[in-house]
C-alpha cells in the first residue's frame, strides 16, 4: 500500500498509507471531503563531505597520470569540501602540513612536529662527512645525485 499526501478544502495538508483503490480518506481536522495533491519531494541518502586534504592523491601517480576527468573530478570535491570546512570548522581534521608521505609513510604520512623515525644525527656514527660511502652528513650512505 503506498502512502498519498491528501488536502482538505480546509488547509489540512496530510498523507495516509491507502489502497490503491480505496476512497480518499476523510479530513482529520473537520472530517470534510479531501483530494490527493502531488507529494513533497522525499531526501534519501547520506551526506557526504568529500574526502579531506589527507585522502586526495599526493603524487602523480595517485592522479591516474594527470587523467584530466579525474583531476576536474577531484576539484570539483575538493572545492566543495572546503566550503562545507569554511561552515564547519570541526570537518578541518589535521591541518598541519605533510613533511613526507612516500615510501613507509605513503599510509601514514608523517606530519610537522611528529618525530622522525629514522637515524637521528645525534647517535649516528656517520655524522661527520668522511668522503666515503657512508657520508655526506645524514648517516646513510647512498647517492644523491651530488659528490663531495
Amino acid at each position: 500500500m503506498p502512502i498519498y499526501d491528501y488536502r482538505c478544502d480546509c488547509g489540512v495538508r496530510f498523507d495516509r498509507l491507502v489502497g490503491l483503490d480505496a476512497p480518499a480518506p476523510a479530513c482529520p481536522e473537520c472530517g470534510g471531503e479531501t483530494r490527493k495533491v502531488p507529494s513533497r519531494p522525499a531526501l534519501t541518502g547520506t551526506a557526504d563531505p568529500g574526502p579531506s586534504k589527507e585522502y586526495m592523491p599526493q603524487t602523480w601517480k595517485g592522479t591516474y597520470r594527470g587523467n584530466r576527468e579525474y583531476v576536474t573530478g577531484l576539484q570539483r570535491q575538493w572545492d566543495q569540501r572546503q566550503k562545507l570546512e569554511a561552515k564547519h570548522p570541526e570537518l578541518r581534521g589535521d591541518t598541519r602540513p605533510v613533511a613526507a608521505h612516500e615510501g613507509r609513510y605513503e599510509q601514514a604520512p608523517l606530519r610537522a612536529g611528529e618525530p622522525y623515525l629514522g637515524h637521528s644525527s645525534e647517535s649516528s656514527p656517520a655524522k661527520k662527512d668522511t668522503g666515503g660511502s657512508t657520508g655526506h652528513g645524514h648517516g646513510h650512505g647512498h647517492g644523491h645525485g651530488h659528490s663531495h
